[in-house]
């Protein structure tokens, strides 16, 4: 059997297997036992956090005989029909390769026929915004007035592309990116549940690099699996997804706030030949100071970290070593990057310009002194 990758091994068959969104699950199983089914339904946000998996799992849903908590039980004959991908009543649409009017009218004359397994005949239509303005206006007439057994599951990443016209007839739930702990959590349950082993710690960044994307997530999550050979240290992830180590985020953030241009230029030099990308470089410093603001501004920066005691101590004594200001002006210049970088063909000389340019940046007399004193207020308490 050839391999399956585990965000489709793991998709959610059940509205309990759904990670997050309580919110629209709740509201989706009480229409369900409340005999509430509505005829337009709008699924709105980034890509990976379900919407397509709860659409398949609310059309199976209410064609079910026997719903368990308003899942599909998954034995009665409906849902056996229904799970089948060849199925006439679940049909789903990419609106992005069938966008056109001819492709609409073709579904407006389809609605016309009864579904033949369940009570509801289901069109999931993906990517709904790329649809051509005709083609809106020739599903506008459908969604207005259905036949009583046909539903409609219109899904997008940008629902501000759609017509107030449409939004207007939907029942619309909007997808909400996954925290941090949710997706750590997820994949440690897929990690023990395929016996892979792992580190909390190669976990987090897994989970940070996600960025509230259940799919992507586990999509970077194989790719850290296949590298390691089922062993997923931090060490690996970080090879695997070509990351910056950080004792190297280390040398160069201290290096900016010491003002010492030369081991700044060194160090970028050596990460360039040994094959890194300088975008993922930026992103990752970015990071790091971002962690360092963290530590110098919050009382509890250890619960949202969530790092070794050892790297802990380190970031706070980079971070009391300057001041807020000095770390937002840094975040500031080097988040423009990644903007700058797609315009530039020379994204090296970007780097170097900007964070040589840090270390020699020259601060109001007002803000320098509010420096020195700040510096000073800090050596005082340590002492």
């Amino acid at each position: 059997m050839s391999y399956l990758a585990l965000y489709r091994k793991y998709r959610s068959r059940t509205f309990e297997e759904i990670v997050g969104q309580k919110h629209i699950t709740q509201s989706l199983i009480n229409q369900i036992n409340n005999n509430q089914v509505g005829h337009a339904y709008l699924f709105t946000g980034t890509r990976g956090t379900g919407k397509t998996s709860i659409a398949k799992i609310f059309a199976r849903a209410i064609n079910c005989m026997k719903p368990v908590k308003g899942s599909p039980c998954g034995k009665c004959d409906a849902c056996k029909a229904l799970g089948d991908n060849v199925n006439v009543d679940i049909l789903e649409i990419d609106a992005a390769s069938n966008n056109r009017v001819d492709e609409i009218r073709d579904l407006r004359e389809r609605v016309k026929y009864p579904p033949v397994v369940g009570k509801y005949k289901v069109y999931i239509i993906d990517e709904v915004h790329m649809l051509t303005d005709s083609a809106f206006n020739a599903l506008l007439k459908t969604l207005e007035e259905p036949p009583e057994y046909v539903v409609f599951i219109l899904a997008t990443t940008e629902v501000h592309k759609l017509p107030a016209t449409i939004l207007s007839r939907c029942m619309r739930f909007d997808f909400k990116l996954l925290s941090q702990k949710e997706l750590e959590d997820h994949v440690k349950y897929v990690f023990k549940d395929s016996g892979i082993k792992y580190e909390d710690e190669a976990v987090s960044i897994i989970a940070t690099l996600g960025a509230g994307s259940v799919r992507d997530t586990l999509s970077i999550a194989d790719m850290c699996v296949a590298y390691s050979n089922n062993n997923v240290t931090y060490s690996s992830v970080v090879e695997a997804i070509g990351l910056t180590d950080r004792e190297t985020l280390k040398i160069l953030a201290t290096s900016v706030i010491d003002g010492d241009e030369g081991v700044l230029l060194q160090n970028i030099d050596a990460i360039a030949k040994s094959g890194k990308n300088i975008t993922q470089l930026s992103k990752d410093l970015v990071g790091y100071i971002r962690d360092l603001l963290v530590v110098k501004t919050c009382k509890g920066y250890a619960d949202i970290l969530k790092l070794p005691e050892a790297q802990l101590k380190e970031l706070q004594a980079i971070a009391d070593k300057t001041t807020n200001e000095r770390l937002i002006e840094m975040l500031t210049r080097l988040s423009r990057l990644e903007n700058e970088y797609r315009y530039s063909t020379n994204p090296r000389g970007l780097l170097e310009i900007t964070i040589v340019s840090l270390c020699s940046f020259e601060m109001t007399e007002l803000n320098a002194l509010k420096t020195r004193v700040k510096i000073l207020e800090s050596k005082l308490k340590g002492n």
